[in-house]
C-alpha cells in the first residue's frame, strides 16, 4: 500500500520521533505538514477530475489509468479526513480536562 500523503514514511525519519523534553525537534510545524498535506490531496482531486473529464471527451482511453487517479485521490481524502477526526476528538478531550 503507498501513502499519498507521505505521513506514514515520515515517521521513520528519526527528526520528526518524539525526543525527551530537554531538546526541542527540529522540523516543519504541524500547520505547515497539514497545508502541504492539503495541497496534494486538492492536487490528487483536481488530477482526477481531469482524467475523468479526458475519459469523457474522448481526449484518453486508459480506463486503469482513471481508476488509479480516482482511487489515489479517494484514499488520500480518505486519510485527510481521519486526520481531522483525530484532531477533534483531540480538541474535544482537551475540552473535557478541568484545570
Amino acid at each position: 500500500m503507498t501513502d499519498p500523503l507521505g505521513l506514514i514514511s515520515s515517521i521513520s525519519n528519526p527528526a520528526l520521533r518524539a525526543s525527551g523534553p530537554s531538546t526541542p525537534v527540529e522540523g516543519p510545524s504541524f500547520k505547515d505538514v497539514l497545508m502541504g498535506n492539503l495541497e496534494r490531496v486538492n492536487q490528487l482531486q483536481q488530477d482526477a477530475t481531469a482524467a475523468i473529464e479526458d475519459l469523457a471527451s474522448g481526449r484518453r482511453d486508459d480506463v486503469e489509468g482513471v481508476i488509479l487517479a480516482t482511487q489515489k485521490a479517494d484514499n488520500a481524502f480518505r486519510l485527510l479526513q481521519s486526520v481531522r477526526n483525530k484532531v477533534l476528538q483531540a480538541v474535544e478531550e482537551v475540552k473535557q480536562v478541568r484545570v
